[in-house]
């Protein structure tokens, strides 16, 4: 193993959206072969035609893309020497036939004959007896497979194009191991393994076989894959034992869970929907309904945000740092490192990751971005306006872009059916439903936190209203609007003096009017530096909306 180059593959499933676990799987992958200077593979293991879903395989992709973190060679990403990559193209070029027959011929596995409706009984048997049907060395001796049927009648039926499977032959009483880089050594006995198919009679492979034999062929050095494959991987050495390739058998992590917030069971959608985040990296649109599930991207998280909150569910860094970028990332990165127990997704976390990599984005880089927002709003200005407004609102924002009314109103929905099912399923078990508080962090974007330096406030802060809007305050606006009019420089220093001067000249506690003055401007009772915003707006809008305010407050 030390001689060979580092390679190890991403293999998802097309059924569906690539669930963020499966991100931190690849981000995983990813760190690993760049760390040892290997490759990263993208492989598509579409043997599941039955939950085949359309868009979802160029969805990985693009949120691959998207995440910074792209492979070497795979679909979507150019050929490499062990093109292709997509199972079902493989099985079409014969890849898997002749190691099912190899297989099959070194007395490993065997055809089943059953037919559905007969396994269905024989479950139904195993259940009225209170216990649980497993093909396995027991029962086999009872079905219809080549180990109890004649030669001849076997032969006969496979000539005639009788539906069979593969399965493979699992020893009755073996001990299996395998040192796992995270969990260590993970022994099980093989009767608690049952013969699983590995090949079907319309030439497609399973999961089981097509995956050892694409990793062996593609010389994958090295398996990262999420902790729900750990119950399968003595079936995979034993395969590779059976192949004959326990010599080039790949090192196994089984990486832990994403956990729900509050620790209790597998992060879900349904999580998300309920607790208002995304458990997606893009958003995704179902080909059936045209239900569209929340992504991270399209919430306004930046892709270097997700990636560093991401590493951090599951791997303990070195030291006591943070704030990662890809390359630092790279270099600490240690499989060692990352836990055996499930990883808490804390949104919270997230948001703070996004808000630390919005400050460290130069006010040019956020331009085009925060243009978005603009024109949904039917806003024009020119990059010299954006840059002075991001600067501004940059301090304070948590995220770029705000979240459309289709966004909040999906969400809502999303969250209500989320907590729908809940009600359900506690009613169906006699259970009392309670639905926890969950306080909510403000989700500060740049629209919402300034969209007062691009239009008119049309409200006015009602409790700064309430508590110093009176004859001292409404004198003090009439005089900061007169004392604006003739005032002739218009930066922000200039300003805080006269604001200054003319709290004085009116014998006027600066302290008492200050928040007033900033309401006054923007509507709002915080938000940017009062003075440098008082700048951007310029004379001219300053002078109105203190009229405004004059003419409107407490009429």
């Amino acid at each position: 193993m030390e001689n060979r180059k580092v390679r190890v593959r991403f293999a998802p499933s097309p059924t569906g959206p690539l669930h963020i676990g499966g991100v931190r799987t690849a981000l995983y992958n990813y760190l690993f072969a760049k760390k040892h200077g290997g490759d990263f593979i993208l492989r598509i293991e579409d043997t599941d035609q039955d939950r085949f879903v359309p868009g979802a395989e160029q969805y990985i992709i693009e949120a691959l893309k998207w995440c910074g973190i792209e492979p070497n060679e795979g679909i979507g990403f150019g050929d490499g020497d062990c093109a292709p990559y997509r199972q079902s193209d493989r099985k079409n070029a014969g890849v898997y036939a002749q190691y099912a027959k190899q297989l099959i011929d070194a007395g490993h596995a065997y055809y089943a004959f059953d037919t559905k409706e007969e396994l269905d009984e024989m479950r139904a048997r195993f259940t009225a007896m209170k216990t649980t049907f497993s093909y396995n060395a027991v029962t086999r001796q009872n079905l219809k497979n080549s180990l109890t049927l004649s030669e001849d009648e076997v032969k006969q039926r496979l000539e005639s194009g009788d539906e069979y499977v593969v399965r493979i032959k699992i020893p009755r009483n073996e001990e299996v191991r395998l040192n796992d880089l995270i969990r260590g050594w993970v022994v099980v006995q093989s009767s608690q393994v049952d013969d699983k198919v590995l090949y079907k009679s319309d030439g497609m492979p399973t999961y089981h076989l097509a995956n050892v034999v694409d990793d062996y062929l593609m010389k994958i050095t090295h398996v990262i894959r999420g902790e729900e494959w750990l119950p399968s991987a003595p079936l995979h050495v034993l395969l590779y034992r059976y192949l004959g390739w326990e010599d080039v058998m790949p090192q196994f992590s089984h990486l832990p869970l994403l956990l729900k917030p509050n620790g209790n069971g597998k992060l879900s959608k349904r999580d998300g929907d309920k607790l208002g985040f995304p458990v997606f990296p893009l958003d995704w649109t179902n080909p059936d309904t045209g239900k569209i599930s929340s992504g991270f991207r399209e919430k306004g998280y930046l892709p270097e945000a997700v990636i560093n909150f991401l590493a951090l569910l599951g791997w303990h860094p070195s030291g006591n740092q943070e704030l990662f970028t890809l390359e630092e990332l790279i270099t600490d990165f240690s499989i060692e490192r990352v836990s055996k127990s499930g990883a808490k997704f804390d949104i919270k976390k997230a948001r703070w990751f996004n808000q630390q990599y919005l400050h460290k984005r130069t006010d040019e880089e956020l331009v085009d971005v925060f243009k978005i927002d603009l024109g949904r709003h039917n806003v024009t200005a020119s990059d010299e306006q954006i840059v002075k407004a991001v600067s501004l609102l940059k301090v304070k924002a948590n995220f770029v872009l705000e979240l459309t009314p289709e966004q909040i109103e999906r969400d809502a929905a999303a969250k209500a059916a989320a907590i729908a099912e809940e009600k359900k399923k506690a009613e169906e078990a006699g259970e009392k439903y309670v639905e926890k508080e969950e306080k909510e962090e403000p989700r500060l974007s740049f629209w919402e936190l300034g969209s007062f330096l691009f239009e008119e406030p049309a409200t006015y802060d009602a409790e700064v209203i309430k508590k110093r809007w009176n004859e001292q305050g409404a004198a003090f606006i009439a005089a900061m609007k007169t004392a604006f009019e003739n005032h002739t420089e218009w930066d922000a220093v200039s300003l805080e003096n006269l604001f200054k001067d003319t709290a004085a000249a009116t014998n006027t506690n600066p302290g008492s009017v200050m928040q007033l003055f900033r309401v006054c401007l923007s509507g709002a009772a915080g938000g940017p530096a009062l003075f440098e915003m008082a700048a951007f707006l310029g004379k001219e809008t300053c002078v109105r909306r203190l009229a405004h305010a004059l003419n409107t407050i407490g009429k």
